[in-house]
């Protein structure tokens, strides 16, 4: 197919101005095409990461399969969650269920003690509203605002930042994690 597109290229060279034209924009939707048909062929890659919710039975074949690994629930609310995959959630699902009691700091975000050290791979990060985050290996923060610095990520709740706020800004919040 590269060969073959090549060819068409060269050609559109000898050409004159107007049929370079007509073959470049020929050149530039076979591409498009070739790689709409590449993308059917990924699959079920799911990427970094997977989403709060059940797979659906009749997905596409380009669209990554999603899964429930924990779910979240704030003041009894159920929040949809993106979690990250990485070694640290995987570690945090195997102390599952919790119960955490955080407070709030900054104006910006809730921090509560899971109770013990999980993996961590901290990198300096600007946080915004909706993620949440491993702060020092042992505690989890929910951010409803922004911030910046050495977090591992762990996942994004999807929520608007007004809710985010009226969720989160508060004295004291109980965050439940379990297993779907």
């Amino acid at each position: 197919m590269d060969n073959y597109l090549l060819c068409l290229f060269l050609m559109c060279m000898e050409e004159d101005m107007s049929k370079k034209i007509i073959s470049v924009v020929m050149l530039s939707v076979l591409l498009l095409l070739s790689g709409c048909t590449g993308a059917q062929k990924i699959g079920a890659d799911t990427g970094s990461k997977t989403q709060a919710a059940a797979p659906q039975e009749n997905q596409s074949m380009a669209e990554p399969q999603k899964e429930q690994a924990m779910k979240l629930v704030i003041e009894d609310m159920v929040v949809p969650v993106t979690w990250e995959q990485n070694a640290s959630t995987a570690a945090l699902q195997k102390l599952l269920p919790l119960t955490i009691k955080m407070s709030p700091y900054g104006g910006f975000e809730q921090v509560g003690s899971i109770g013990q050290s999980i993996p961590s791979e901290d990198k300096q990060l600007t946080t915004q509203y909706g993620d949440i985050v491993l702060y020092a290996g042992n505690k989890l923060v929910i951010f409803y605002g922004s911030n910046s610095w050495a977090y591992t990520r762990l996942g994004h709740i999807d929520l608007s930042q007004q809710e985010m706020t009226a969720l989160l800004n508060r004295d004291e919040v109980t965050v439940q994690l379990m297993t779907e």
